[in-house]
């Protein structure tokens, strides 16, 4: 999915993340780096925008809503189920850091390997997930001659209601 946030100065910035979970209730779960760009304007303003693009289909789902951080436990259970190399990387690489060169990434990689060697590898402080909870969800579905169909839906309360259809 393509994530939206703002940044400081107030410009919209979007990149690509991956979406673990949908949960009961709606909320959208992924996992980053608290201390990378994309966490940094999550703490800022936590008023976000997700897109779901589907090019052949000719379909897109566009959700708006407000990010929190999963508890702790959360982010410790998801992951323990990580592959011990992403687990390594997440020590290894602090997103948004400028970095001198590739050897120097590999090097922290090696010495993360060998600081956990022979252990479970932690979660870092600086990691870990964030829940979408959507306030407003489009359904989009392109059709011939640009006679798109959208449905548009807020939450209200407890209740989803559909405040537009078009065309």
């Amino acid at each position: 999915m393509v994530l939206s946030t703002v940044d400081s100065a107030g410009y919209p910035r979007a990149r690509a993340v991956l979406l673990k979970e949908l949960r009961a209730d709606g909320g959208l779960v992924f996992f980053t780096n608290y201390d990378s760009d994309k966490g940094e304007e999550l703490e800022h303003n936590p008023h976000v925008s997700l897109v779901f693009l589907w090019l052949t289909l000719e379909r897109q789902v566009r959700i708006e809503g407000v990010v929190e951080r999963l508890p702790t436990e959360d982010s410790d259970a998801y992951f323990a189920t990580r592959p011990r190399e992403s687990q390594l990387g997440a020590w290894a690489s602090h997103q948004s850091e400028i970095v001198a060169d590739r050897d120097t990434l590999e090097r922290r990689f090696r010495e993360s390997k060998e600081a956990f060697e022979g252990q479970d590898v932690p979660r870092p402080d600086y990691w870990g997930g964030y829940v979408v909870q959507p306030t407003y969800v489009e359904f989009w579905q392109g059709r011939p001659g640009r006679m798109h169909d959208r449905l548009c839906f807020e939450r209200q309360k407890t209740d989803w209601n559909l405040v537009r259809r078009m065309p």
